[in-house]
């Protein structure tokens, strides 16, 4: 009987009540015989677990320094050989009323269940049981189980809720009885370690490892170090350490309650060193459990192929580096033998990454090209299997595992992956591992304390403020958790609406919000309280049809300063060729200045996917308004401007295959298998794009309107913008590994055009504007208008020689690289020095004169299929977007979509959290590309800012915290082109509300109004004056004093040139005198801002 019959089993015999019905003979000796018959080692853990012998399950190597060759075993193995008997001694148990029994084999059969992807159920039946039984004790492994549940589903201050309170009550749980006092800190430690998980899936990657290294303190304080928790721990920190900008780095080293150096070495280390070492530490901890080390080795493998692509890697080191990440990436995709089953949707995502990873790092160890064209689509399908496994209305998730694993397969055959000498038949890492020593380490339970007293005002008043305060002391206390507890959501007195729905597709997925409101390993549905109401992330499968009700926030409304505009009214779509293969570049000799002034430019445009605003309506001031000399292409920008960091950097479409790969190159090792390195030459000029529409400046395009459709035409009236959607879009490589589209389902969700029929009622109803800003011109418009000779508020001077004088970015590759190239012949083909300047690290600025460009438009057409991506974060602190090569499967679309963008199911190999679910935003219609990249960077920016504010907060002791949830950008390629984009952050699940707008409105039933107003006025002395974070959205709990996730703000600016929804001085002026008033609320006087001078009526 497969495991989810069982369990439903068990469901149904915990739902009688127990006081109904007289337990029979006939019962009582089936639960006695389901006993007696299990193995000796069963019996055993289960006795052990009845009395509370441990807070969680232990593996046998886990607290021993000297491991014999029996300890080299996993609990999940023996859980996995007998999960039919014990399932059946769990159900014979709660038929017979044996409380203890039942719940102390929840308590060993978590683990695996949980791996498996069946925690939902399980989860509810510890629920039933809790509710019948409330004297008995639950684990504090199950209560953490739950907030690992909520924090993958997105209802993070849930999770947040569970773990402050067992860090906060020093473990205390119900009923639950301690045996030292070890193992409450131990459950401490658990609980900051997943507290840190939550704040790096919002992007705080500096409170994370702060967070991630309070917990090793505590693994390493134990009487015996937990060796699994440190191993977790130091992986955890790899991950973060990749994420995190260098500023954030040097404050986390140079912390003086945080010993660095001690634990991962050389404090002057790179940043990605650091990182890739706490990941091998993570392997060689883990080494006798094969999940642990392939997700360990992969952490370690991604550290090596960012760090071989730094500025800080030479050229003559890059090879050996790739060699290394290349040997990390084996390791765990060795951990499963051919044919072995693998049933873990975090173990099939791992294996994927890792696959996908290595298939990246052969491409630029030069390896044959039709080889990584092969593995690369590889990847692809099963990412496409993967996506649908995830779909929790898929049942034959057992075949699917069998297909991806099959891939995985042929990538390793595709790649040569040989086994490694490994002397010890117990461990899945290889010998040359082992020369990691354990690091002298002062942690003792007294520093563990006191990093907690750190914590403890933060975790104090969460609990206040989320009633998890209120258990009592005796054994009858109620359990401290969601199982049977709920936060208060914000109350308000506005109606409820019924959302306007767009009609089921033939293949769409059905069923409940607990089956598919998020593609979540498990998803769990208790405690679902008012889910009709809820309002989504962006969009949700939910209740018994598409689209929740939604609450009517319509009394605030964000302006735009836009007017009406038809320019998509005829569209027409110019198919191209399709370009297969992913690109293969040898690498230059650079040369790279050691120190240039640093100077991050600030640029933003207005984008909302829940407001009526139109920023494409506003292009008539950008885009459709002819100009003296306006350009056709950007390879004109280029001249007109021509800098080190654009003309040359990133002008060069052939520079890279004139260079030699001879005595000036770096010396290529051989690896397994030994590729022939030597020059790779590819076309001039993409055969075209799948998704891409010829623009007018192309030499294939027609010339409408007398318009000359030569490249290098530097005169003529501005062409209009022509869409870039998506028609065939079936696979991104050409190969003989399986020419079938990456497809699913059987349909292509096409939207083409909004149609306001179909749309849904804009939670945050519009964003309001102005028509000032279209009327004086393209001078004040929006970020894609600046002037040609100026770059935001820096212009930038050409002297006589031709040489460009800017301010430059000290970290930033285009910036310091000063190659001679030629302009690019296509604007979206990236070039060898594109891609390097991408993964080393660039500037906003160069970005965005790369790739601006006001006649090619984008907006995604083909749906369910598998493609490769650049990922895109951007850093405020640096001013730095960095890019790491990945594959990303365009899922469903939503059935929410808000009067601009439309919501999207996304899935991707390097998303922060493999167990979460992520988000897609694309417009509704065709735009350009910065639009995208400037979504980004205005919602990081305003996590900068918040950041700060909160370090405020908590320093007065301030009971709100406030986050925005961090934003990505996906680049969709086809080949070497860039044929998409999209904006990617983590799904959210909770009620959705409006506290202001971008003028004067504000929503005040809602206390948490009041810290954004001063979150506002922070922002405004921040900046010196110039800027203003505003229109406020997104989820709040406990009347605003608890959590508050905000998502896609805007900013007034007087940094760059005003926009549609920047209303430059004017929207300062209106913040300052109409929406935070001229008197200062209660948090702004308790923070001690200074009071805003109001200014003349703007």
């Amino acid at each position: 009987m497969e495991v989810g019959e069982l369990l439903e089993g068990c469901f149904r015999a915990a739902a009688e009540d127990p006081g109904s019905t007289e337990v029979s003979d006939s019962v009582k000796l089936k639960y006695k015989c389901c006993r007696e018959s299990l193995c000796p080692e069963l019996t055993s853990l289960l006795e052990e677990a009845e009395e509370m012998k441990w807070p969680f399950v232990p593996e046998k190597w886990q607290y021993k320094q000297s491991i014999s060759p029996t300890d080299k075993t996993n609990l999940n193995d023996l859980i996995s050989k007998n999960i039919s008997q014990l399932l059946e001694l769990l159900k014979t148990s709660i038929m017979a009323q044996e409380a203890q029994t039942s719940l102390a084999v929840i308590f060993l059969v978590d683990r695996f269940l949980y791996w498996i992807d069946e925690s939902r159920r399980l989860l509810k039946i510890t629920k039933l049981l809790n509710k019948h039984y409330p004297e008995q004790p639950i684990a504090p492994q199950l209560i953490i189980r739950q907030a690992r549940v909520f924090l993958n589903l997105g209802k993070l201050q849930k999770a947040e809720s569970i773990l402050s309170s067992l860090i906060y009550r020093n473990g205390t749980t119900g009923c639950w009885v301690y045996h030292c006092e070890s193992d409450k800190v131990l459950v401490q430690a658990v609980s900051v370690q997943v507290r840190g998980m939550i704040l790096q899936k919002l992007g705080l990657w500096l409170q994370a490892a702060e967070l991630i290294w309070a917990s090793l303190v505590g693994y390493y304080s134990l009487p015996q170090p937990d060796k699994k928790g440190i191993g977790t721990s130091l992986g955890l920190l790899a991950n973060i350490l990749v994420s995190m900008n260098d500023e954030d780095f040097h404050a986390l080293k140079t912390n003086p309650d945080i010993d660095f150096a001690s634990l991962l070495g050389n404090s002057g280390s790179h940043r990605l060193l650091s990182a890739a070492q706490a990941a091998k530490m993570a392997v060689v901890y883990s080494q006798y459990a094969s999940l642990y080390v392939l997700t360990n080795v992969t952490a370690q493998g991604t550290c090596l192929l960012s760090y071989s692509f730094s500025l800080a890697c030479t050229a003559s080191e890059r090879v050996s580096f790739l060699q290394k990440a290349r040997e990390a990436f084996a390791i765990g995709l060795l951990t499963k033998a051919e044919g072995e089953q693998v049933t873990s949707q975090q173990e099939l995502h791992t294996f994927l990454k890792a696959a996908y990873s290595m298939t990246v790092t052969d491409k630029w160890l030069d390896a044959p090209k039709e080889v990584v064209e092969k593995a690369a689509q590889a990847c692809q399908q099963a990412l496409g299997n993967f996506y649908k496994y995830c779909h929790p209305s898929t049942q034959d998730k057992d075949d699917l595992c069998v297909e991806i694993m099959h891939q995985v397969t042929q990538v390793k055959h595709l790649l040569g992956v040989e086994p490694f000498p490994n002397s010890d038949k117990g461990s899945f890492i290889p010998d040359s591992y082992r020369n990691v020593k354990d690091s002298p380490v002062n942690f003792t339970l007294e520093g563990f304390s006191k990093i907690l007293e750190r914590f403890q005002k933060y975790h104090a008043s969460l609990c206040e403020t989320t009633k998890s305060l209120e258990g009592t002391e005796d054994c009858k206390a109620e359990v401290l958790t969601a199982l049977n507890s709920t936060l208060n959501t914000v109350s308000t007195q506005s109606c409820t609406g019924a959302a306007k729905q767009k009609p089921r597709t033939s293949n769409s997925f059905n069923g409940s919000l607990s089956q598919n409101a998020a593609f979540a390993p498990v998803l769990e549905n208790t405690d679902l309280r008012g889910s009709s109401s809820q309002k989504f992330s962006s969009g949700s499968r939910s209740g018994s049809g598409y689209g929740p009700s939604i609450s009517d926030q319509s009394s605030i409304q964000t302006e735009d300063d836009s007017l009406p505009h038809s320019a998509y009214e005829n569209e027409k779509l110019m198919p191209q060729g399709h370009n297969p293969g992913i690109s293969f570049h040898p690498f230059p000799k650079t040369t790279i200045p050691k120190s240039l002034s640093h100077s991050s430019q600030f640029k933003v445009i207005q984008a909302d996917l829940e407001t009526e605003t139109s920023e494409m309506d506003s292009m008539t001031d950008i885009i459709g308004v002819e100009t003296k000399g306006s350009l056709h292409s950007l390879s004109q920008l280029a001249f007109k401007t021509s800098s080190s960091s654009f003309g040359e950097s990133f002008g060069s479409q052939s520079s890279w295959e004139k260079i030699s790969i001879g005595q000036n190159s770096p010396k290529y090792e051989k690896v397994q298998p030994s590729y022939v390195l030597k020059p790779r030459s590819r076309s001039v000029s993409s055969d075209g794009s799948f998704f891409i529409m010829e623009t007018l400046d192309s030499e294939s395009s027609s010339s409408p309107d007398g318009i000359r459709s030569d490249q290098g035409s530097a005169a003529g009236p501005s062409p209009k913008p022509q869409p870039v959607e998506s028609h065939d879009v079936s696979s991104n490589i050409k190969t003989t590994v399986n020419s079938s589209p990456v497809k699913h389902g059987g349909c292509t969700a096409s939207v083409v055009q909004h149609n306001p029929s179909q749309s849904i009622a804009d939670i945050n109803a519009t964003t309001e504007t102005s028509k000032e800003n279209s009327e004086k011109g393209s001078k004040e418009s929006s970020f894609e208008m600046l002037e040609l000779n100026e770059v935001g508020h820096q212009r930038i001077e050409v002297t006589s020689a031709g040489k460009v004088l800017q301010n430059m970015n000290a970290l930033c590759y285009s910036c310091l690289d000063h190659s001679t190239a030629t302009a690019p012949l296509r604007t979206f083909e990236l070039s060898q020095q594109d891609y390097l300047a991408l993964l080393a690290g660039i500037c906003n600025e160069c970005l965005l004169r790369r790739l601006c460009c006001q006649t090619t438009l984008f907006k995604l057409k083909k749906f369910q299929t598998a493609y490769n991506a650049l990922h895109l974060k951007f850093s405020k602190a640096t001013g730095l977007w960095t890019a790491r090569e990945t594959c990303v499967y365009i899922g469903d679309l939503m059935e929410m979509e808000g009067s601009q963008r439309r919501a999207i199911w996304v899935q991707f190999l390097h998303q922060e959290e493999r167990l979460s679910s992520y988000v897609g935003k694309d417009y509704l219609k065709p735009r350009a590309i910065q639009y995208h990249l400037n979504d980004v960077e205005r919602q990081m920016t305003a996590q900068y800012y918040v950041t700060e504010f909160n370090k405020r907060l908590y320093d007065k002791e301030v009971l709100a915290q406030i986050f925005y949830i961090p934003s990505d950008a996906l680049l969709i390629l086809n080949g070497d082109e860039i044929v998409g984009c999209i904006t990617v952050e983590p799904y959210m699940v909770g009620d959705f509300v409006k506290l202001t707008n971008n003028t004067g409105k504000k929503k005040m039933d809602f206390e948490a109004t009041k810290y954004g107003l001063a979150f506002g006025h922070f922002t405004y002395l921040s900046s010196g004056g110039q800027e203003v974070v505003v229109d406020l959205q997104g989820w709040t709990t406990s009347n605003g004093k608890g959590l508050t996730y905000l998502t896609d703000p805007q900013i007034h600016s007087t940094r760059i040139p005003r926009g549609p929804s920047n209303f430059g001085e004017r929207g300062l002026a209106i913040f300052q005198r109409e929406q935070h008033g001229p008197t200062c609320n209660e948090i702004c006087n308790l923070l001690r801002l200074s009071p805003l001078i109001q200014p003349p009526h703007v």
